[in-house]
């Protein structure tokens, strides 16, 4: 399958050659930015993982280090996600959402749901190594109730493959009798079925749903459920539509308020460039009549600005 992503492999890669201009970069009075941005956000990040093996043997340092005692700011968060091994990189995001005092929600909504069960176990086992705990250990420490039930479903990284063509019909019934038909819902349906079925199963069992209740199933999980759950649920709808669409929406709310949501907009767009950014700014621009670029240029500025702009791939 061809890469959606708009950073693809560099081709003439030289590590070693780009570990001593990114030294040359950071040497003396002054940091040039612009190469360190323009050479990072065209690598992909198993040669960024070789440029920083080739810096430590070559100039005896840390990159990511010397990096960010170079930077500052939401630059240094976004080019030190650049640096990150991506499983690596969602297992210190989520760390950071469970760690502490209060669990930030979003971000636990954002990965777990729209990550493929390969990425999923790669996180778990990245978290292990990581920040020496159980992923699963942590998340039932901070959530409850069906929210919960549903993440850790989520977190076995074991979604059934292919469809069902005999249980569609059951499945739309089951959410429908769960939900619209009787007074308080039953969660345990909607949690099991959303968490367990293929995207591609899930998408006829949606189908048939409409057809059934009249509407639908986000209308429905709105009227039935609150809080981080129905949040959770409609995340998990909407990747199983469409993980493109998915994400152009998140970038969307990232940059829509006063005030934009830096956290989302790099994890996103650092997450997604060697996977399917193509594809998210196609769903963007499609949904929201102007181009990801555009949204970027308008909401951010300066060397983060360039970076991001550089990760987009491209205007529309």
């Amino acid at each position: 399958m061809a890469s959606r992503g708009s950073v693809k492999p560099f081709v003439h890669f030289n590590a070693k050659q780009d570990a001593d201009l990114l030294k040359k970069a950071m040497k003396g009075i002054g940091t040039d930015e612009d190469t360190i941005l323009m050479l990072l956000t065209s690598r992909s990040n198993d040669q960024r993982q070789e440029i920083k093996a080739a810096y430590k043997k070559s100039h005896g340092k840390d990159l990511v280090k010397e990096l960010k005692s170079e930077l500052g700011g939401k630059l240094e968060d976004l080019i030190v996600a650049l640096m990150t091994p991506p499983a690596s990189y969602d297992a210190n995001e989520l760390h950071k959402a469970l760690k502490g005092a209060g669990t930030d929600d979003k971000v636990l909504i954002e990965i777990l749901p729209s990550r493929t069960s390969e990425e999923i176990n790669a996180i778990v086992k990245a978290y292990k190594k990581d920040h020496s705990g159980k992923l699963e250990k942590d998340i039932m420490g901070d959530t409850s109730g069906h929210y919960q039930q549903l993440l850790v479903i989520l977190l076995q990284g074991d979604r059934e493959e292919g469809v069902d063509e005999g249980q569609v019909e059951r499945d739309a019934k089951d959410l429908f009798a769960a939900g619209e038909e009787k007074f308080g819902t039953d969660e345990d349906k909607f949690v099991n079925i959303l968490g367990t079925r293929s995207f591609e199963h899930l998408r006829k069992v949606f189908d048939v749903y409409r057809t059934i209740a009249g509407c639908e199933i986000e209308e429905s999980i709105k009227d039935e459920c609150t809080g981080n759950l129905e949040n959770l649920l409609l995340a998990a709808v909407k990747c199983a539509r469409s993980i493109p669409g998915y994400f152009a929406e998140c970038l969307r709310e990232s940059m829509r308020r006063a005030g934009t949501d830096d956290e989302t907009l790099i994890r996103i767009m650092v997450s997604r460039s060697e996977v399917d950014m193509l594809d998210i700014r196609a769903y963007f621009k499609k949904n929201y009549g102007c181009s990801l670029y555009s949204s970027i240029q308008e909401d951010t500025d300066g060397d983060y600005q360039k970076a991001l702009l550089y990760l987009s791939g491209g205007n529309d």
